[in-house]
């Protein structure tokens, strides 16, 4: 397969493999121009890598706080109570928000896909 004629932000030639049919990889086709601005609009969702991860770092965090503050008996227990569900439930509400983001990716991807298969099937016919 020929190489991507994409030039780099270095100004160097990519090395990535051109799609087949096209003379561009994924990264550098024009056509996925705004599907790569869409990506990059939110903010690296993909690798698990955002703000999810720093909630859940911080729940885990003020839970493990709780629980010492209990058995130091510094934090009454009822009160504690009520705060672990209210953590609980922002910890359920981050789930959801990971679920979704992974479908809204998977949906992306797909269509991007269907769409190289459309473009592949015109040329082919």
């Amino acid at each position: 397969m020929a190489l991507c004629s994409g030039i780099k932000t270095d100004g160097g030639r990519c090395r990535a493999q051109a799609m087949r049919g096209s003379e561009w990889c994924i990264g550098h086709d024009p056509e996925k121009a705004d599907a790569r601005r869409r990506r990059a609009s939110k903010g690296g969702k993909r690798g698990g890598r955002g703000r999810p991860q720093t909630e859940l770092a911080g729940i885990k965090v003020r839970l493990s706080d709780l629980a010492e503050a209990v058995l130091a008996g510094e934090v009454d227990r009822a009160n504690a109570a009520v705060a672990g569900q209210l953590l609980n439930t922002v910890i359920r509400a981050v789930g959801v928000e990971l679920k979704v983001r992974e479908q809204q990716d998977l949906v992306e991807r797909l269509e991007e896909l269907e769409e190289i298969i459309e473009r592949q099937n015109k040329k082919g016919a």
